[in-house]
């Protein structure tokens, strides 16, 4: 971290600064831990969006027992005809991200915006049957690289519901 502090552009914060900030962020995007050898204060990302990051803390998630009871991913009303007729993409991340439940349920901690109108959620057994992988990442998102196109396909959605302005099953054909 004092590498990333002696930059020009990070020269008005501090160690604490950051510490609070990584403590703090809700969605907890970072971590804090010691360099094995020197000591040294270091942060990482708890996921990695569209850089790939080496040396994540990816747990992989291989069979049923390993997932909470829902797992879905978050959007806006506006791109669920889209998403239904094609699926989701990556789209210039390295995982698409899905959250270990719906909004409202103690467990979201991460993994779905707050503003996310639709929940679209996934069927587990049906993607692991076609050998599509997950991992959890340490701020409990649930990260998948979707098939080799980068999609997670409508087939592997279960259910779709609209969340606001109260919540309602959409249909999925």
């Amino acid at each position: 971290m004092g590498e990333i502090l002696r930059l020009p552009q990070f020269k008005a914060w501090s160690e604490e600064d950051v510490k609070r900030v990584v403590e703090t962020n809700e969605k907890q995007r970072f971590a804090l831990c010691r360099h094995p050898s020197s000591g040294r204060l270091q942060i990482r990302a708890n996921q990695g969006h569209s850089l790939q990051v080496p040396e994540l803390e990816l747990t992989p998630l291989q069979t049923l027992q390993d997932f909470p009871e829902t797992v879905a991913h978050g959007t806006l009303l506006r791109h669920w005809p889209a998403i239904r007729q094609r699926g989701l993409s990556r789209m210039g991340r390295t995982h698409i991200h899905l959250a270990p439940g719906l909004p409202g349920e103690g467990a979201v901690l991460s993994g779905m915006r707050n503003s996310s109108e639709v929940a679209i959620i996934i069927d587990i057994p049906k993607a692991l049957a076609d050998g599509i992988s997950f991992s959890r990442s340490a701020n409990g998102v649930i990260l998948t690289p979707g098939n080799a196109d980068g999609l997670l396909l409508p087939r592997y959605f279960s259910r779709a519901l609209q969340l606001q302005p109260r919540r309602s099953l959409l249909p999925l054909e």
